[in-house]
């Protein structure tokens, strides 16, 4: 056994490979832990598609089963691959990193940034949610595994306002004080290329029903007019259309352009679009006339409690039957908080405070 040994010893040792275990193994034992770490990132992003590590995450041990279905070795089970790339952002903040580690993890997809480590989240939530629904339109209790991808979105579309803000405050020649919490033009253009009209500058559920009638019509399907003919992602896709018809004239432009040449929605017609209703004061002044009538009829105002007076009334010369005497009542009663103008008018036709 001595003799093996001496042999072992006796045999020569490439000078090359000698120096860099020594160099790994005894003067800088750091080197081993890069290596370990960069070899778990690796099969991490291989597994995983990215390097968003949470902090305790650990290799599985051997004898897990995700350590074999995920091709783990031994070697690096239980290496804490979450507080090693947590220690190396830190590293990288500090402006300690040597610069080709940096581009191993770069390679690798690392973000440095919390921030952007955030924004990366949120980004690929709704890369999965717009995957599935064909948009980012999200309604606001929208998820995507567990992550709540309509919060993000509304974020984001408040920062691209803000950018947008600034953007006119500096052609008009003003002052800019802050541009935090702005969008940038990059993060912008990441979500323009998953859906274009992510950020309307209309309400989103609006434009959501828009898109949504829009993939009706693309699949050969007539456009739904009536409620509750079509629902589509819980949208009433009919009530949408014949709100849009009806309440054209409150539509931008471009909303009207979009209707008219992208669906082929046109306004309703005058005979279509329902009485406007009656607002407080056109009742009042409706009763008024009834009163004024009993009065030039009768010469007084004493009208009986359950008295029903019948007028005509507007253009179409509409019939109505008015309870006027429990109107009168009413205002009897409700003197002291009339609009002086309102007791001066009933005053003049024999009204009786008292």
């Amino acid at each position: 056994m001595a003799d093996r040994t001496a042999w072992r010893i006796c045999v020569p040792r490439d000078p090359a490979a000698l120096a860099a275990f020594i160099n790994l193994r005894v003067l800088n034992p750091e080197h081993q832990h890069w290596r370990r770490g960069i070899e778990a990132a690796g099969i991490y992003v291989r597994t995983h598609g990215d390097l968003k590590v949470p902090f305790t995450y650990r290799v599985p041990a051997a004898n897990d089963q995700d350590a074999v279905s995920e091709g783990w070795p031994a070697s690096l089970a239980a290496f804490p691959l979450g507080q090693w790339i947590a220690d190396n952002r830190r590293t990288y903040a500090r402006d300690d990193m040597d610069l080709d580690r940096a581009r191993q993890l770069e390679k690798l997809g690392m973000v440095w940034s919390h921030f952007d480590v955030a924004w990366e989240e949120g980004l690929t939530a709704a890369r999965g949610w717009a995957a599935e629904h064909g948009h980012l339109l999200a309604p606001l209790d929208a998820a995507f595994r567990g992550y709540r991808v309509a919060i993000w979105l509304k974020n984001a579309r408040a920062a691209a306002r803000k950018s947008a803000e600034i953007e006119q405050q500096r052609a008009e020649g003003l002052p800019v004080q802050s541009s935090a919490g702005a969008l940038s033009q990059v993060r912008r253009e990441q979500l323009e290329d998953i859906d274009p009209s992510w950020c309307p500058a209309w309400p989103v559920e609006w434009q959501r029903a828009f898109h949504l009638v829009r993939l009706h019509l693309d699949a050969g399907r007539p456009l739904p007019t009536s409620p509750g003919e079509v629902v589509h992602q819980g949208e009433d896709l009919g009530r949408w259309a014949r709100s849009v018809r009806l309440g054209w004239d409150q539509l931008t432009t471009v909303q009207q352009w979009m209707c008219a040449q992208v669906l082929g929605i046109e306004p309703a017609g005058g005979d279509e679009k329902p009485k406007p209703r009656r607002t407080q004061a056109d009742k009042w002044t409706m009763n008024y006339e009834a009163a004024r009538q009993f009065y030039e009829r009768e010469g007084h105002l004493q009208v009986p409690r359950k008295h029903v007076e019948r007028i005509v009334v507007g253009e179409d010369q509409e019939a109505r039957e008015l309870k006027l005497g429990t109107w009168i009542g009413n205002q009897r009663s409700r003197a002291a908080t009339l609009a002086p103008e309102r007791v001066e008018q009933l005053s003049a036709i024999g009204m009786r405070w008292v």
